[in-house]
C-alpha cells in the first residue's frame, strides 16, 4: 500500500480533520481516506453528468429495430467481419 505524506498542512485544518474522524468512529488516516474516495467519487459522477449527450445515444429506433435488440437477435460473438468474410465465402 502506498504512503502519502502531507507537508506544511494548516494546524486548524488538522483540528477538523481529527474532529470529524472521532465523530465517525475512524482514526484520522482512515477519515482522509474517506473523503478523498468520496470527493473523487464526486468529481467522476459530476464529469460523466456533464458529459454531451450525443444524438446517437438518444435517437428513437424503428419499433422493428428495437424488437430485434431486445430479443438478442443482433448480437453475436462473431466478429462482425468474421462474420461477413464467412458468409461471402459461403456462397
Amino acid at each position: 500500500m502506498a504512503t502519502l505524506v502531507i507537508k506544511s498542512f494548516p494546524e486548524e485544518l488538522h483540528a477538523k480533520l481529527k474532529a470529524m474522524a472521532a465523530a465517525h468512529r475512524r482514526s484520522v488516516t482512515q477519515e482522509t481516506i474517506h473523503l478523498i474516495e468520496a470527493a473523487l467519487a464526486s468529481e467522476e459522477t459530476a464529469r460523466v453528468a456533464e458529459a454531451p449527450t450525443s444524438y446517437w445515444a438518444t435517437r428513437k429506433l424503428l419499433p422493428e429495430y428495437e424488437a430485434l435488440l431486445k430479443s438478442g437477435a443482433l448480437s453475436s460473438d462473431v466478429d462482425s467481419a468474421i462474420g461477413l468474410s464467412e458468409e461471402r465465402d459461403s456462397g
